[in-house]
């Protein structure tokens, strides 16, 4: 039973996977057939050594620079500051933007000792001062949480330098289709502050 007790622990240590979730999981490797086994494997070693750092953006890719910074067609004077790269992936399933991005990898959070070094910002202060007179917005998509607006007020004040840098952050409110009585007195308070003209 310890190879079983060995990967329960290793499955618990992937985030958001609990004792049960990892059980089941577990248990659903050890049922499939060999192959899916080996697929799953490979697969997981071909990501660990193929896959690094885009040198621009910091998203994940098996080149140099990833597909949206080597893309032409995307705006070069739109910049999306985003915590994580899958944060890049929610936003392009939108179809919404067309810029660039760059990835902190993390928020600012001194109680788990994540300060500024530990975060891409001198790299996007390279980025901002490489790009003076064609960049022309900085858009903080950070989460809507504690660690996500620290992060997002710090760069507002790192950017502040640059006068003629747009900087706007996401709005954040009342989700599309939601009853207004189920939503939470803090994120009604921001729709309310963020409110625009009709």
């Amino acid at each position: 039973m310890k190879s079983w007790e060995k990967l329960i622990s290793a499955l618990k240590r992937l985030p958001g996977v609990g004792p049960k979730q990892a059980e089941r999981l577990a248990l659903h490797i050890l049922r499939a057939p060999g192959q899916d086994v080996e697929d799953l494997l490979a697969a997981v070693r071909e990501a660990k050594s193929g896959l690094r750092a885009c040198s621009r953006c910091f998203d994940f890719t098996d080149q140099e620079l990833c597909r949206i910074c080597s893309d032409p067609g995307r705006d070069q004077g739109l910049l999306c500051l985003v915590e994580e790269p899958q944060d890049v992936a929610a936003i392009e399933r939108t179809r919404k933007y067309h810029g660039l991005y760059h990835v902190l990898h993390g928020a600012l959070s001194p109680l788990d000792g994540i300060g500024p070094d530990s975060l891409r910002l001198r790299e996007l202060l390279a980025r901002v001062e490489a790009g003076k007179g064609s960049l022309h917005e900085v858009i903080l998509a950070t989460d809507p949480d504690t660690e996500g607006e620290a992060t997002a007020l710090y760069v507002a004040k790192l950017l502040k330098p640059y006068g003629e840098l747009k900087i706007s952050r996401i709005a954040q409110g009342v989700p599309l289709g939601g009853d207004l009585d189920y939503v939470d007195e803090r994120t009604l308070g921001q729709a309310l502050a963020g409110r625009k003209e009709f």
